[in-house]
């Protein structure tokens, strides 16, 4: 039996002031979409934006809210976008690079902090990655800390912040070292002494993502008590199950990547193993998750900071195979423009075999086209993109080889503490998502959002889809006929050298 508290979702938020940290991200844009739509009566969202050359604070914002993100809102509520007000700083700088009056204002009118802003990527030296996710948040907590109306301060984290356990619990993990020892540490060492200590300093996790996440909760922690604190961990984030748009995606990390380099036949072979489930979450539901939690912690003010795990965890699990196998079938109703071949290839279990394919299906072909541009005296290239594509599948393949278990009571239960209507406006129920139907919308979304494709050039895109298709069979048939010829050859050589 559902047990709402005493105030509903929007009447919570209603006259509130937010500060968004990493509000142009990819869960950024989705929050404050969400946030201006569903909750109309809040007073005002401060977004943190780094300045930038040659553009004004209103030529910004202007550029930010003419994202397709923002296309319902407006359609439908325009006036809203007036409670937008872009605040110049960046987390990378000293006191966040605030002017004195910025700094007051938001001390003095914030009621709610989320803070977004991080390093997505797992491939960053240590320092770049400590600056951005361990030191940025020590600058944003130092900010709140004098916000004298502060009722939530909700940090997303992630739920591989500790990829060493099998099974991540909803509550704090203290980390391998002090965060202000390593902080200190990066302050003095020179790049070739933090290059060569990176990776024992990181041991056991696998790369300066999960690391320095794993350090800025254990900072987190610090401050529990000074004012309620939420963390919220969402595992995989994946394009937009319904809002702002169906299969709405910005950016080509993580499984994003794969699908696009998969769906240009750039992709070939990947070590995966098929078996294994895939703990995605569509951005709307994390940041409808997010929204929740910052709402029930405002409302209860706990002492002790609160954890939710924003994840699948077995609600409504799909493996990689099934991903890939659904992914095989939409990708021939909306294939790409451009592409370097027929889609194809699979995961491989094996490294052996992964490696083997690697070699004849990315590098050979990549060698054997930047001959023939050299040839035509043109410049090359595919030789230098397919040893990126090999890097970035190595930095993934952690994570398509190994399965987690997260448990997500939390997250569950939020759903208990909110009205049927709310449930409705801000569904956070992985059970619903149609894992077919979504993975059409992402390929489509991923077309339209990422690469820039118009729909009105399907019909060709399709058509090349189908040349590209009989080529390939044509070339595979060559192929495996060479092979059998010289088999055939050899071994009948063979024969007769013995008779």
């Amino acid at each position: 039996m559902k047990m709402a508290l005493s105030m509903s979702v929007p009447e919570y938020y209603a006259g509130k002031t937010i500060f968004i940290t990493g509000s142009t991200g990819f869960m950024g844009k989705v929050l404050v979409e969400k946030l201006l739509r569903c909750c109309p009566d809040l007073s005002k969202i401060y977004m943190l934006m780094r300045p930038k050359k040659g553009q004004s604070c209103k030529e910004r914002l202007n550029d930010f809210v003419n994202c397709r993100v923002f296309g319902r809102i407006q359609k439908e509520y325009p006036h809203t976008l007036n409670k937008l007000k872009l605040i110049q700083g960046d987390i990378l700088a000293e006191d966040m690079g605030l002017s004195n009056d910025d700094r007051e204002e938001l001390q003095r009118e914030v009621q709610i902090v989320f803070h977004c802003a991080a390093c997505v990527r797992f491939d960053m030296g240590l320092r770049d990655a400590l600056n951005l996710n361990t030191v940025g948040t020590k600058r944003v907590l130092k900010l709140v800390e004098d916000m004298k109306n502060i009722e939530v301060f909700l940090h997303v984290s992630t739920a591989y912040c500790r990829c060493e356990l099998q099974q991540l619990e909803e509550k704090l993990y203290p980390s391998k070292h002090r965060p202000q020892h390593i902080m200190e540490c990066c302050s003095w060492m020179d790049d070739d002494l933090l290059t060569h200590m990176e990776p024992k300093l990181i041991e056991p996790q696998p790369n300066t993502y999960a690391y320095t996440k794993s350090l800025t909760e254990d900072l987190v922690s610090q401050h529990e008590g000074k004012f309620p604190i939420a963390i919220a961990r969402p595992s995989i984030v994946t394009a937009a199950h319904k809002e702002p748009m169906p299969g709405w995606v910005d950016n080509l990390n993580g499984p994003t990547g794969l699908l696009v380099g998969a769906g240009k036949g750039v992709i070939r072979t990947m070590l995966c193993n098929e078996n294994l489930k895939a703990d995605v979450v569509p951005v709307d539901l994390a940041v409808n998750g997010c929204i929740l939690l910052a709402y029930s912690t405002g409302m209860e003010k706990p002492k002790e900071i609160q954890v939710c795990n924003l994840t699948e965890s077995g609600q409504n699990p799909i493996t990689w195979g099934k991903a890939l196998d659904m992914g095989r079938v939409h990708v021939q109703e909306f294939p790409f423009s451009t592409c370097l071949w027929y889609p194809g290839g699979s995961p491989k279990s094996s490294r052996v075999l992964h490696q083997i394919a690697l070699i004849f299906t990315h590098l050979l072909p990549a060698y054997f086209i930047d001959l023939l541009l050299y040839l035509l005296g043109k410049k090359t290239f595919m030789v230098k993109v397919q040893k990126r594509i090999s890097y970035g599948l190595e930095v993934l393949q952690y994570y398509t080889t190994k399965e987690w278990y997260f448990k997500n009571d939390n997250y569950l239960a939020l759903r208990k503490k909110i009205t049927k209507e709310d449930d409705e406006i801000f569904y956070t129920d992985i059970k619903v998502v149609d894992w077919s139907m979504y993975i059409r919308d992402y390929i489509k979304g991923a077309r339209e959002y990422c690469c820039k494709e118009d729909p009105s050039t399907l019909p060709q895109a399709r058509k090349l889809h189908t040349l590209l298709y009989y080529v390939d069979r044509a070339v595979q048939f060559i192929i495996y006929s060479l092979c059998a010829y010289f088999l055939y050859f050899y071994i009948k050589l063979f024969i007769s050298f013995l008779s």
